[in-house]
């Protein structure tokens, strides 16, 4: 028998309803894991995440950040779709124009700004997932410069991330930054690496080579190392370094040079081998005012002919004191380091994570109770004491690059390595308590490493 088609309606739109009710009783309620992890006392927003160093590249061919880009982008829908969340902040090496193989030229025939725009295009997933929460406006988003985006201006990040807030120390235009979450001067988040002899901003070290350029050391240190993955060798049968001995060790800069040289030496012969010989101009450059290509024996040190002193071509004039204290005020460092300290620390990670003792904790000048920094790519948490006595917690945000390996058969769980996260969570009716805690995002979950409680 045909049903009435005006009573048919009504029955079909009375059967939907019931099996959509039905739907949602029997399937759980899934709760964003930022918002499930609040203590806070209310539902507001209030917590501040921080990442670092997830070193977009250019060219996935080679990039440091590949396997885990479909995890950034997962975690960033997280922080998207949180309700708790009112800070994301980015704390340098987010884009990354240092990780480029000897041979490439960084912008081939185009400008920095096709480099950046090519940059987002290859992490597209990413760059949409970020630059819908700031369309969005609920949450913050603050970006701050690292080592290996430190050469791109404000407006060129502004391409990548239109409207993001950058913390740029002020004064100039190519600078650090130290951020303090909006309500909390008793918070400095900053990348790190002007603390690092090798990745510091350099101005005026090769003024014949790249007038005005500010590219440190670290810059080809990170040249040769791309070319080592992707053009990999043995130890065995990697290039050595030629032998450079110190003749006058009364004299300061001699030392420090030396200090140089013997951290080059271990890094190429134990780190990033290459077969190429180191008087080949492999190295093409074509930015930071750079133009030409330069052999590796251009940045290591040598004995000169003449008197057997140690000399570079790139470099040579770093290696005083008073060159490193000038350095290290122009990257606003408070308490300036020993040159020697500083050259070993750049290998050594236990110096950077010590200067958030050093420039924040035993700084009479500051209030400053918790530090941030990435830089170094080892997570951790570490508590220390102020000068006042009182509880101060530094934490390092870790990394989200992927494991590099040259063997390209090699078998890496990468689920389970780096993508670390700091979350800061202001408890109390007058946030004055902060739960610091540093999550891994293993396996697409939250996974707890360490938590310490803040009384500010």
């Amino acid at each position: 028998m045909m049903m009435n088609k005006k009573f048919l309606l009504p029955l079909l739109m009375t059967v939907a309803l019931f099996l959509v009710s039905c739907d949602k009783d029997d399937d759980p309620i899934v709760t964003n894991p930022f918002d499930d992890q609040s203590e806070s006392s209310d539902a507001a927003r209030s917590k501040i995440v921080v990442i670092s160093d997830l070193h977009m590249g250019n060219d996935l061919v080679y990039s440091e950040n590949v396997k885990h880009l479909d995890r950034l982008e997962q975690f960033l829908k997280e922080v998207r779709a949180s309700e708790t969340i009112k800070e994301l902040v980015l704390g340098g090496d987010i884009l990354d124009e240092w990780y480029v193989p000897t041979r490439i030229d960084t912008y081939g025939s185009g400008t920095q700004a096709d480099f950046v725009r090519k940059s987002v295009e290859a992490n597209k997933n990413v760059f949409d997932v970020l630059n819908g929460i700031i369309r969005d406006g609920h949450i913050k988003v603050t970006y701050l410069p690292g080592n290996h985006d430190m050469g791109f201006l404000p407006e060129q990040i502004n391409i990548a991330m239109p409207g993001v807030n950058q913390a740029r120390d002020a004064g100039e235009r190519y600078p650090v930054g130290t951020y303090s979450p909006d309500g909390f001067p008793q918070i400095a988040i900053e990348h790190g690496h002007r603390y690092d002899f090798f990745c510091a901003i350099t101005p005026g070290a090769n003024e014949s080579e790249a007038p005005g350029s500010i590219m440190p050391p670290g810059y080809f240190f990170a040249r040769i190392a791309a070319n080592s993955f992707v053009n990999p060798t043995t130890q065995e049968a990697a290039t050595k370094v030629p032998l450079v001995t110190l003749h006058d060790p009364g004299n300061a800069e001699q030392r420090s040079k030396y200090v140089y040289y013997n951290l080059w030496k271990k890094v190429m012969e134990e780190v990033i081998y290459v077969n190429d010989s180191f008087s080949d101009p492999i190295i093409t450059t074509n930015i930071g005012n750079f133009t030409k290509s330069y052999a590796i024996n251009d940045i290591l040190p040598r004995n000169n002919a003449s008197d057997g002193n140690i000399e570079m071509d790139l470099y040579n004039g770093l290696f005083t004191q008073e060159n490193w204290d000038a350095r290290q005020r122009y990257n606003n460092v408070s308490i300036v380091n020993h040159v020697d300290s500083s050259i070993v620390g750049s290998l050594k990670t236990a110096f950077i994570n010590d200067q958030a003792d050093v420039q924040y904790f035993r700084n009479s000048e500051s209030k400053v109770r918790l530090v941030i920094f990435g830089h170094t790519h080892i997570p951790m948490m570490k508590s220390h004491t102020n000068l006042q006595g009182e509880k101060c917690l530094y934490v390092n945000s870790g990394s989200w690059e992927d494991r590099k390996t040259r063997d390209q058969n090699a078998s890496i769980d990468q689920d389970a390595i780096n993508m670390h996260f700091v979350v800061i969570d202001p408890l109390g009716a007058d946030k004055k308590t902060l739960q610091v805690s540093l999550y891994q995002y293993k396996y697409g979950t939250h996974s707890l490493e360490e938590v310490s409680v803040l009384d500010l």
